[in-house]
């Protein structure tokens, strides 16, 4: 989960439910345990992330940005989007797919107080590892899910990414599109 925070793309999707599915059906582990080690691996990959940029700073940020697929023009827009919503879009950041990976480094280039941003970003990475968790107890309890039904659970998955897609929409598309 610490690699997760940064810009190595291992999603969370693989890491939580599977090992929330094996709490619950072999009860090797607690459900707790991994929503709690989740969040802590979320944060620590998380403040790397702020650290790195913010110690880096913005021109070699800038200058190392294309070698990791990053666009300068994608920085200055989510550090209009950062400055305009400080922690809370960083909690809401931590709940969107791609977005919670890169947050820090528009907040660690703007200097965001880091008691803020850590805050935010465990939040939003206790409520993200516990949608997950819950979702691979879900998958564990009902294990129908995963022989005849699935179709309704991708329904579901359908759903939800559509939720997030809306968020992602409203929350960082469209207010970053505005002239500052």
């Amino acid at each position: 989960m610490a690699l997760e925070s940064t810009f190595v793309p291992i999603p969370s999707e693989v890491i939580i439910p599977p090992a929330a599915y094996l709490a619950h059906t072999q009860g090797q582990m607690s459900l707790l345990g991994i929503v709690l080690a989740g969040t802590a691996g979320s944060w620590v990959g998380a403040s790397a992330m702020y650290w790195a940029s913010r110690l880096l700073g913005r021109p070699v940020v800038f200058a190392l940005s294309p070698y990791v697929g990053i666009s300068p023009a994608k920085i200055e827009l989510a550090e209009r989007w950062a400055a305009r919503y400080e922690s809370a879009g960083v909690f809401f950041s931590r709940l969107l797919p791609v977005i919670r990976h890169l947050i820090g480094i528009p907040v660690g280039i703007l200097r965001m107080d880091f008691r803020w941003y850590a805050l935010a970003t465990l939040a939003g990475s206790l409520l993200w590892c516990s949608v997950l968790a819950w979702l691979g107890k879900t998958i564990g309890q009902h294990p129908e899910l995963l022989a005849g039904s699935l179709h309704r659970f991708f329904a579901w998955v359908l759903g939800a990414a559509a939720v997030l897609a809306a968020l992602y929409y409203f929350f960082v598309q469209r207010p970053a599109g505005r002239k500052p």
